[in-house]
């Protein structure tokens, strides 16, 4: 009688357990992931936790073990719009948009994984701007806000912000201070004002005409004034005799009876008498 052949486990052992470990490893998790472009990753160990002082992971293929986490975070700028109302250092309510514009400091992004968690735009970057925004607005009156301090503001907001976001490893690039809406009282009073100067730039406007007009016309004036006193001064009694002569010899050569006395008129110029 023929034996049947006996499978020896001891030899199936080995794949046993490769296929089991396969099974675990494929039922805990990937051994691998990928983090996009504009992505950096901080790696959570199971054991260890997150080394705050290790590169962040850039983008790319990247071989885990499965029971490790990857936290990826977005690197690139990113926007924040807040719509607020703020007082003014009168107390009156302000409206306006401000647009923050930040990104995570990659070089601390174990620290900024650790301490703040991948929701620090809305636990960091939002409650500092309010917060900043706020201390810096109530400084200054609302006209101020609105025309001839805006930037200065705007630069006082930024440094402040700048260096409290730093603290909590997020960098601030920008922001934008849009759509400020003042009470309507304060809106009137203000255009009123501002076509309060306008009136009065141009009526300074008329004032330096009507002088630079003024000015020619004294000049013209002495211009005449002058050219008089010197034909005044050229006209002398020898200049005025010698004219009369001429005109009288002008007088005697014409066809009309005259009789004509010389020497006998003022200065001694010709008497001219009768004539048709």
């Amino acid at each position: 009688m023929n034996q049947q052949p006996q499978f020896d486990l001891k030899k199936l052992r080995p794949i046993i357990y490769m296929v089991i470990a396969v099974i675990f490893l494929l039922s805990v998790g990937k051994f691998w992931v990928t983090i996009d472009s504009g992505y950096s990753g901080v790696l959570y160990r199971l054991t260890t936790g997150v080394d705050v002082d290790e590169p962040a992971y850039g983008q790319g293929l990247h071989i885990i073990l499965p029971w490790n986490k990857m936290h990826i975070y977005e690197v690139r700028q990113g926007e924040k719009t807040e719509t607020m109302n703020v007082l003014s250092v009168n107390l009156l309510e302000i409206g306006l948009d401000i647009t923050t514009f930040y990104q995570p400091d990659i070089n601390k992004l174990g620290y900024l994984d650790v301490e703040r968690g991948m929701a620090y735009d809305t636990k960091v970057v939002i409650p500092v701007m309010r917060s900043v925004v706020r201390e810096v607005i109530a400084k200054y009156l609302p006209e101020e806000i609105n025309s001839t301090k805006r930037e200065i503001i705007k630069k006082e907001i930024m440094d402040e912000a700048t260096a409290t976001l730093a603290d909590n490893y997020v960098q601030l690039n920008d922001i934008l201070i849009r759509n400020i809406n003042l009470p309507e009282k304060l809106k009137s009073s203000i255009e009123k004002k501002l076509q309060q100067e306008q009136e009065a730039l141009e009526y300074e406007f008329k004032i330096d005409k009507e002088r630079l007009e003024a000015d020619r016309k004294r000049i013209e004036a002495q211009g005449i004034q002058d050219f008089q006193k010197i034909i005044t001064q050229s006209i002398n009694d020898k200049l005025l005799r010698w004219n009369g002569i001429e005109a009288t010899l002008k007088l005697a050569e014409s066809n009309n009876a005259k009789v004509i006395v010389v020497g006998s008129g003022k200065d001694g110029l010709p008497l001219i008498l009768g004539g048709n």
